[in-house]
């Protein structure tokens, strides 16, 4: 026989282990909380932009196409910046530990749809050093292009530059915490359903009448240690009280 489950009977589930919930909620968010302090290596960035644009003079205008074709260049340019060709020579430069495989990791390169600027943005755990990367790429990259493809129309637009105040940009501890405490509720409501499932104890009448289809005959009410001394003082009073009235009437009949 299919079995389902009410709307009722959910609340009652979650308020059953509302406890456990909370706890394995604000549980997963401390932690996240903690490794995002304590254990997560803050990353920094940094960019530097150039502009891919055709050579000319004042007598010369801009040629439409030159530039359209300048647009379509830069998706090369894209993957000769993170070349070994180039970046090789950035880790001598620079007097890095880490291969040419490794900064190509560190080194992000995007431009606008129908751009002709590009950035190019440099990532590491020291912002001083992010900002050499990005710089030492681009400076770089513009040296070698005309050897590579024998054209000079890179020119730097904008220079990576070292903030006061470095910001870092991971790791983000309020988004790690509010994931925590999301993944923590969905364990926590997930655990609640299936300990629930599991567990095939009968509690109520209803449990009775379900699953051993049997008929209730009689419940024994429970009765807590409260009640149990109110009764016993109900008790005494009353024997008390009749004590009293029968040596009253004995009295009486003596």
């Amino acid at each position: 026989m299919e079995e389902t489950i009410s709307l009722k009977e959910i609340f009652e589930v979650l308020k059953k282990r509302l406890g456990l919930i909370i706890l394995l909620t604000f549980t997963a968010a401390l932690v996240s909380g903690l490794a995002t302090y304590f254990f997560i290596t803050p990353t920094y960035e940094s960019s530097s932009q150039f502009i891919v644009n055709q050579q000319t003079n004042e007598t010369e205008s801009v040629d439409i196409n030159e530039i359209r074709s300048n647009v379509e260049i830069i998706n090369t340019y894209n993957v000769i910046i993170k070349s070994s060709r180039i970046l090789d020579q950035v880790v001598d430069q620079l007097e890095l530990t880490i291969t040419a495989d490794a900064l190509s990791e560190k080194i992000n390169v995007a431009s606008e749809q129908n751009s002709q600027v590009v950035t190019v943005t440099a990532t590491d755990p020291d912002p001083e050093m992010a900002v050499a990367i990005a710089n030492t790429t681009v400076e770089t990259f513009q040296q070698n292009i005309d050897d590579l493809m024998n054209v000079d129309n890179v020119n730097i637009l904008s220079t990576a530059e070292l903030a006061a105040d470095p910001t870092p940009v991971n790791p983000k501890p309020m988004l790690n915490i509010a994931i925590g405490l999301v993944l923590g509720a969905m364990v926590g409501i997930g655990l609640a359903f299936l300990l629930e499932y599991l567990d095939n104890t009968v509690k109520t009448e209803q449990d009775v009448e379900q699953k051993l289809d049997l008929p209730v005959l009689g419940v024994v009410s429970h009765i807590k240690d409260s009640d149990l001394a109110t009764m016993h003082n109900q008790t005494t009073t009353i024997r008390n009280r009749e004590r009293r009235e029968l040596s009253g009437q004995t009295k009486k009949t003596s």
